[in-house]
This record gives structure tokens, sequence and C-alpha cells, in this order.
């Protein structure tokens, strides 16, 4: 089947479905999870579908953009404190954030599947997902009486550094100071040297005996993006490749492990269970 074909079936799977795990879509398509991770992520780069942020055992949700308010029957999956975040902001439709208690604050910063911040006259609000952008205009300012003892200065400027400590305004872009890139091990440089030969598209991160990345292959089935892994390492444990998969299925992409020592019992047993989203490869 031709990739332009997967993409139209996976659409309208999603499509008549609704918000769906990528086992799910493996399922109807008969494809294995390998190759559905790399068709879902070919999408999402062609912004043609949407990813949630809350999680259904592990695995992110895919959505079209007018299904959004279908993520509502999956907000169990939240932690409670979200989840009554997201009833009491559903029932307000609008909330002022200096008016809600501090975990509630911290909440509506996380369920971003269904809090969508604003700013209106220098103050942070959230709205429900399903509320449209014109409630907004109907919010008026309250008018502030001035307080009858004036806090001394000093006082009010420790409290305001605390509260933008605790509280950070979601809506202003932080500007990162640059890192400085530390030496790579002669392992690090041994592992990229042999990955050059396919494309390494995003360094993540490498230590003295272990280097991060998204690597691309080329594959009959067009280009197949993994979240590669090396490890300098005698044995290569059960938990080790649990570890790796599981962040490989965060971004989600297929997982490639390259390691220079054996698998344990339990890891060949683990791979073999999950060889159509787990590679392995020996140095």
């Amino acid at each position: 089947m031709e990739s332009n074909k997967i993409h139209e079936k996976i659409i309208e799977i999603i499509k008549n479905k609704g918000p769906s795990l990528p086992i799910q879509i493996a399922k109807q398509t008969g494809l294995n999870s390998l190759f559905i991770s790399a068709f879902l992520s070919e999408l999402l780069n062609e912004k043609r579908i949407k990813i949630s942020h809350l999680k259904v055992g592990g695995s992110h949700l895919y959505f079209l953009q007018e299904q959004e308010e279908q993520l509502e029957k999956f907000h169990k999956f939240l932690h409670p404190k979200e989840i009554e975040a997201f009833f009491l902001l559903k029932k307000n439709k609008i909330l002022k954030d200096s008016e809600q208690t501090p975990p509630i604050r911290v909440a509506l910063r996380s369920i971003r599947d269904f809090a969508k911040g604003f700013k209106k006259n220098n103050e942070i609000f959230w709205r429900y997902v399903s509320i449209p952008e014109s409630e907004i205009k109907k919010i008026k300012p309250k008018k502030e009486k001035p307080p009858k003892i004036q806090k001394p200065i000093k006082l009010q400027t420790q409290i305001i550094k605390k509260t933008l400590t605790e509280f950070e305004n979601p809506l202003i872009i932080k500007k990162e100071k640059p890192k400085k890139e530390k030496p790579k091990s002669d392992f690090v440089k041994k592992v990229i040297q042999i990955l050059n030969r396919f494309t390494i598209l995003e360094e993540k991160d490498y230590k003295l005996k272990e280097y991060n990345c998204i690597l691309q292959i080329k594959s009959e089935l067009g280009p197949i993006n993994f979240f590669a892994q090396a490890k300098n390492k005698k044995k290569i444990s059960e938990t080790d490749l649990k570890k790796l998969l599981s962040n490989a299925q965060k971004i989600p992409l297929p997982a490639l492990m390259v390691c220079t020592g054996k698998l344990s019992k339990k890891a060949i047993e683990f791979a073999k269970k999950y060889y159509s989203i787990l590679k392995i490869k020996k140095i």
C-alpha cells in the first residue's frame, strides 16, 4: 500500500472513531505499530492531525482539529487535582488565574487539552476549550478599591518575587541561556560515526557511555524515524529496554537500541514481545 493511501486510511479511521490510540489505528489498518508510529509522525508534521497532551495507558491520542472537544471523555485519565480543575473550568467557562487556589493554578497549566490561557487587562485567564474567543470580550475589569493600610514596599516586593517564582506566566516565552557543549567520549564519537550511515535528525543528550538521538532510516515504505539509544554496557537488562521504549513512545516513535553487550534473558523476551516497535543492533 502506497504511503499516501495509508495516510488517507489513517485519517478516515480517526474521522470515524474519534481520538484514537496508535494500537487501535494499527489494528484497523492491519499494519504493525512500528510503521503506524512513523506514519502518524508524518501526519503530525504535515499538521493534518493533532496529538493530545494527556495519555491513556502511557500513549497519546491522535485526533482531527474538529475533534478537540471529544477529548472530554478521556478526562478520567488525568490526575485527581487536574480532574478537579477540569470540572471547575468546564462549569465556569472562564477562570481568572489569580482567584484560584495554588493547586488549581498548577493544574490549569497542566490540562492543556482543555484549558486555553490568555491575557486581558494584564491578568491571566483560562477559557474552556469549547468556549469561543468572543466570550473574552465580555470580561469586564473590576475596579479595585485602594487598600486602607499600605504594606511596606519591602514586604510587597518580597511577596511579588515569591509569587513570580511559584507561578510562571505561561504566555511569556523565556530566553534560554546558551549551554556550553560538553566534550564527547570516545564511545559517543564512535557511535555517531556508525549512525552517520543513516541520518541523525536530532541529538537529544549523551553521557560517558550513552548516546540518545532521533534517527531516520530509509525503508521500502519510505524513511522511518526512530528514537535511538546507544549504550556501552556489558549486559542490557529488561529495565534498560523498558525505559527506552517508554521514552520513545512519549514522542511517539519506535525505538532502536544500539549496544556493545549482550541482552539478558528477560531483555530478550521483552524484545521479542515488542519486536514491532523495538529494534536491537549490536556494535
